[in-house]
């Protein structure tokens, strides 16, 4: 039996989420591992337990949405300089990790306690 489109998604859905979970386990440091569409809605998202979200929700919107601009916008130029490999945030308190994969975006938040952030990105990418 062919799976309907609904079923689809939620396969998706459902691979995304475990992704976001095997994120969230390679480090202590992880705060947030989520995944966006082009659009910047979250598709699903898990913030560590135990710990306070540093944004508001009205502010994730507008995070995302930039995020997901900036992103759309960068496939212009992948036949000049090449597929993006992954974008660093460096902010005060956190760094955010931005990694693409086909139509999705995986946007993961580490505590800037964090100094060996190469080898957590590298298993990342070995997870999505």
């Amino acid at each position: 039996m062919a799976k309907t489109p609904a079923d689809k998604w939620k396969d998706a859905i459902v691979k995304y989420r475990k992704q976001c979970q095997n994120i969230l386990k390679l480090s202590d440091s992880i705060r947030y591992a989520g995944v966006i569409n082009a659009y910047g809605r979250t598709l699903t998202g898990i913030i560590k337990p135990d710990l306070k979200p540093l944004l508001k929700s009205e502010q994730v919107k507008n995070e995302f949405f930039i995020i997901s601009t900036l992103m759309s916008l960068r496939k212009e130029t992948i036949g000049t300089v090449g597929i993006l490999e992954h974008v660093i945030l460096q902010h005060q308190n956190v760094t955010i990790v931005i990694l693409q994969k086909k139509d999705v975006t995986f946007y993961v938040s580490i505590d800037r306690k964090e100094k060996g952030i190469e080898p957590i990105i590298s298993s990342i990418k070995k997870i999505i």
